[in-house]
This record gives C-alpha cells, structure tokens and sequence, in this order.
C-alpha cells in the first residue's frame, strides 16, 4: 500500500460516498426526479459527443453516465475517488477507475480527450478547485467540449421545502457556501465564479438551469405519487432553462464550455 508521510495516499483515503454507493442507484438514479434530471444532461451529452468521440469523466459515481454514452458508441474513463462507486461502475462495465478530481491531469498521457464530464455536484466536493481546471486543461483537446453540472448556492425550492419541513436554518446552509457533510467540505460556487475559474483555458458557451422547477430529490416521494406534475415541470423547465437568471435560482447550474 502507497502511503506519504506514513499516511493513506489521497487515492487511498476512504470516501463519505463508499457508504451510499450499494444504495445510490435505488436512491437517486432510478428515482423519479433523478432520472428526470438524468436525461436533460443526457440530451446535451449526446449533442456533444457523437460516436467515436473520447471522454474523460470525473467524479463517475456509479458509472451510469459513461456507460449510457458507451452505449452510443463513445469512448469513456471515468474516475472516481471511491472506491465503491468504482467497483460498482466496473461491475456496469465502465472503464472506472479511482482518482482524486484535483489528480484528472495524470491522464493527460493517455489523451487528448474530445472532451470532460462532471455531472450532479462531483465539482462540489472537490478542495482545490482549480487544480481540476488545470487537470482538464491538460486532458481535453483544443475545440473539445467540458459539460459540467454544479450546485448552485441560490435555490428557492430549498428553501421553501425546508422551512415547511421546520428546519430553516437549513433552508439557508448553501448561504454559507461552505459546509461539512459526512467530514467533507462541500462548496458552492456561483455561475459568476465558474465562468472565472474557467476562463482561462476555456470559453464558456452555455449555460442552463437543471432543478428550477423540478424539486429537489428529497421530494422523491412526493413526486413519485404526483408524476404528471413531475412531468409538467420538467416540460416546463427545459423551456425556461436559458432565460436570463434561471440559472442562478436553480439546485444545479449545467455549464458548458470549449477547451480554447
């Protein structure tokens, strides 16, 4: 075992995520609202990659995404920094393999990329936000394309489902934008500060709300006796996904942009 300092490698360190990751596809993937959410990123993600195309993606969870575009024929490694979710991924038969997001440079040696994939908050979770950037900098091609989906830190259904529920304290959490959740920091940056961080490697050239109208998934069971409401909202969502302020207001903001 590769240890520093007589310590367990950042490759190494046991994830919060190991814990959730035999459940993850029960509790979100296959949920209502999840898949939902799911297959408005998917719509985009086939636009980008056509067949034939090589992605790298990171913070893969369970591998669902990279083995929906394998099966349209692009080619992806996926990284993960659990290794439960790994596992589970390799099981879906995903080239998965476990990596720190801050460490997505080391597979610049076995690129370039057409492009990078980082879907439902992986980028929250990460310390060092622009050793990633960097990271994909050095893996994606010039004129290759990046689809990142964040945690936005303003998101009004939050707030109202929490405050119904009696706990308004965390209603506001994503005010302080920056928590702990499982020993974990979890930070939320805004689409202003994305688009700065990016900006020197990359052009941004979409950006579009995903969770504006449809809930949160903590409402899974409420949607889940409602479906037509469900399906209203995503309708309606995918309409309104480019309005100007959508966005900032959303439970995840999608960003796109191309490697300059």
């Amino acid at each position: 075992m590769r240890r520093r300092g007589g310590c367990l490698s950042p490759a190494e360190t046991p994830s919060p995520f190991d814990d959730l990751a035999a459940d993850y596809d029960d509790t979100f993937t296959d949920s209502t609202i999840g898949s939902t959410m799911r297959n408005a990123v998917w719509r985009r993600m086939g636009m980008l990659w056509p067949p034939g195309s090589r992605v790298v993606e990171l913070n893969c969870g369970t591998g669902v995404d990279a083995a929906w575009l394998r099966g349209r024929g692009v080619a992806v490694v996926a990284t993960d920094a659990a290794a439960e979710m790994v596992a589970v991924a390799r099981r879906r038969g995903v080239d998965a393999r476990q990596l720190q997001a801050e460490s997505i440079g080391e597979l610049a040696v076995a690129g370039p990329f057409d492009g990078a994939l980082s879907n439902f908050g992986g980028l929250n979770c990460v310390a060092d936000l622009d050793a990633v950037v960097d990271g994909l900098a050095a893996c994606v091609r010039p004129g290759g394309s990046v689809l990142l989906c964040v945690m936005g830190p303003v998101v009004p259904w939050e707030w109202v489902w929490y405050v119904a529920h009696g706990r308004p304290r965390t209603a506001l959490r994503r005010f302080a934008r920056l928590t702990m959740w499982r020993g974990m920091q979890i930070r939320y940056p805004s689409v202003l500060a994305m688009r700065r961080r990016l900006a020197p490697s990359f052009e941004v050239r979409r950006v579009w709300a995903l969770g504006a109208l449809i809930p949160p998934s903590y409402a899974e069971s409420w949607m889940r006796r409602h479906p037509q409401v469900l399906a209203w909202l995503s309708s309606a969502e995918r309409r309104i996904e480019r309005w100007p302020g959508v966005a900032l207001l959303a439970d995840h903001y999608v960003v796109e942009a191309t490697r300059r």
